[in-house]
This record gives C-alpha cells, sequence and structure tokens, in this order.
C-alpha cells in the first residue's frame, strides 16, 4: 500500500517512515523543511529514508492547498499520516497564529484531499495537552477534554473535531493519537531531553521548570512508531452502541477513534534528568525555574483502550529509553 507522510522530516514521521519502508511498504513522504529548529537535522533523518527506493519526498507546504489537492491526484495515496504541525506549547504562546495556519488550515487541506481521494484510514497526531486542565489520572479517552491550558492544545483538540466532522459527512475512517512525551534518537533540539543533554555536554546548567516537580509519561519513540504502525493497519470502524447509547468521546457512531498512545508508567521528572545523568556519567547543574505560562504539572495515560484495539503496550523503561537517546546524540553530535 502507498502511505503519505505529511512532517516526513520530523522525529516521529522519519521513525514512521523508517518502519513502513523495513516493512515493504511505499511511502509518500511530504515536508517543506521549515525553520522552526536545524534544518540539517532535518535532513539527516531523510537522508537516511532517501536510500531506500520506495520513498519518495515532497517539498510542499501543506498550507498550499492546491499543491496539496495536486499531491493527492498524482500520487493516489491508500493511507494518510498527518504528522505535520506546529508543535510545542512555549512556541504556541509567543507565535499563536503560526499554529492557527498550519494545525488548523494545514489540517483542512490534508482531510479535503483524504476526502476528494477517498482514502482507506486518515491517523493523525493530537496530543496529551488535549487534557488540559482535567485532574482526573490516568487520562482516559473517556475524559472530557474542553479545557485547553494552551493554544497548541486547543489546535490539536480542533483536529479531533474537524476529524469527526468528516467522519460524519463523507464516511471517511479517521484515527487521533494523543501522544504522551515521545523521546528518543532523532528527537527535537527544543525538547527537554535533547537541550539537556546538550547542555551537560557543555557543562552548562539545565532549566528545570516548576522546581522539579513534574510528572510525564515519556514514551520511547520506537513504542510510539509500532503504535502508529498497528493502528495504520486497523481501519477505524463506527461504534455501534455509540447510535443507542449517550456518545463516549473516543468514539462514535461512525468511523472516528481517539486513542491514547504512552508508556502508560509516568515517571518524576528528576528521574528522567537522572537518567540522562546516568547515560552521559554527567553530574547535571540545575537552574530550578517557576511553571511556565501553559503547562500541565502531571501527564499519565491511560493506555487500555489502545491495547484492546491493536494488541500492543509499550514495553521500553525510562531509563532503556534515555540510554538509547544518549548513545545516538554523542555519536551524532560528539561529546564536545
Amino acid at each position: 500500500m502507498k502511505t503519505l507522510i505529511t512532517g516526513v522530516a520530523g522525529f516521529i514521521g522519519m521513525h514512521s517512515a523508517l518502519r513502513l519502508l523495513d516493512g515493504g511498504g511505499e511511502v509518500i513522504g511530504v515536508d517543506n523543511l521549515n525553520e522552526y529548529y536545524d534544518v540539517n537535522l532535518k535532513r539527516d533523518r531523510l537522508s537516511k529514508l532517501q536510500k531506500y527506493q520506495n520513498f519518495t519526498l515532497h517539498n510542499i507546504d501543506i498550507n498550499d492547498s492546491k499543491k496539496v489537492d495536486d499531491l493527492f491526484f498524482a500520487t493516489q495515496p491508500s493511507r494518510v499520516i498527518n504528522l505535520a504541525a506546529e508543535v510545542g506549547v512555549r512556541n504556541s504562546v509567543i507565535n499563536p497564529h503560526a499554529y492557527v495556519e498550519t494545525n488548523i488550515k494545514g489540517f483542512m487541506n490534508v482531510l479535503e484531499g483524504c476526502r476528494k481521494l477517498a482514502v482507506d484510514h486518515f491517523i493523525y497526531a493530537s496530543s496529551s495537552s488535549v487534557y488540559g486542565a482535567n485532574k482526573l489520572f490516568p487520562f482516559s479517552e473517556h475524559h472530557n477534554v474542553d479545557h485547553p491550558l494552551n493554544l497548541y492544545a486547543a489546535s490539536k483538540k480542533a483536529n479531533e473535531l474537524m476529524a469527526h466532522a468528516y467522519s460524519n459527512l463523507y464516511n471517511l475512517p479517521t484515527t487521533g493519537l494523543r501522544f504522551f512525551t515521545v523521546y528518543g534518537p532523532w528527537g527535537r533540539p527544543d525538547m527537554a531531553l535533547f537541550k539537556f543533554a546538550a547542555a551537560m555536554l557543555r557543562g552548562e546548567p539545565i532549566d528545570i521548570y516548576n522546581n522539579g516537580e513534574m510528572v510525564r509519561d515519556f514514551t520511547y519513540v520506537d513504542d510510539i512508531v509500532e503504535g502508529i504502525f498497528r493502528v495504520v493497519n486497523k481501519v477505524a470502524t463506527p461504534n455501534e452502541r455509540d447510535a443507542q447509547t449517550q456518545l463516549d468521546p473516543s468514539t462514535s457512531n461512525v468511523p472516528y477513534r481517539i486513542f491514547n498512545i504512552g508508556n502508560g508508567r509516568p515517571a518524576q521528572l528528576m528521574d528522567y534528568v537522572k537518567a540522562l545523568e546516568v547515560a552521559l556519567d554527567i553530574k547535571a547543574k540545575k537552574n530550578f525555574l517557576p511553571m511556565q505560562l501553559g503547562e500541565i504539572r502531571v501527564t499519565s495515560a491511560d493506555t487500555y483502550k489502545l491495547n484492546e484495539w491493536i494488541n500492543f503496550q509499550p514495553k521500553t523503561t525510562v531509563s532503556e529509553g534515555v540510554q538509547k537517546f544518549a548513545d545516538w546524540f554523542v555519536n551524532h553530535y560528539g561529546r564536545n
């Protein structure tokens, strides 16, 4: 099958493409190679994909509706994975318009391409940040997510609503995946683990927000990608019970599904830091700071529904995953 992946030069995009290519699939990659972070890192990721004959890259911005339409009709994908987005909570406070442009308008253009071509399955990245002010733990897909704490979260919630509308109007199978704090090799430079490693190797202090009193459901990238791979191959179906009873937020009487995709074993931020100290054999200098605007103090994923749907539960521990990241970082950038 042909799978179109937007944001293919990104962290999760590259890993997802590799998983499909290694399985013999054909991948149509889309990326605009923007300068939100180091473009050279994106090019290095792409170099791994371009070794495959069944990979093609299209330098397209999903905000350009005509180019998106033309690409869909030219390539005829059967499945689409939308990972292109403006990402990060803090940047959404600084640059909100970009989040509306890409995460709403761009998402709309991809949805339209899926509709016009009647693709078999549309899978898209949502985020644990949609849980916002929710105080029930662990976060369950059954919980209300109407109280986002930042525009990034609001844009991801909007994606879920838009997908449901298209599932209803056009019988388009859509599956949204709420990612929980993904980390691992080839990660983004704006993510905590990357910034921590770079600072520690330079002998500089690391910034730790909320005085370290943060809990995250850290999820290793290979576990995320295995979940994506299995979901891609299990097309969203209606939940017929929703036609008779009160609607569940995560399913519908149309082909629409929402799943948490997290480790299911939340860890203290300071344990995460400790794992990196062990992996790099460096004692971090720590700069403790207040909570950042729009941040959530705790994330914790209820993964029961995903396990029930695709028979998969992430298994990588924080210590294992952080060691793999550190090994990659040192190999890619060196220790100096």
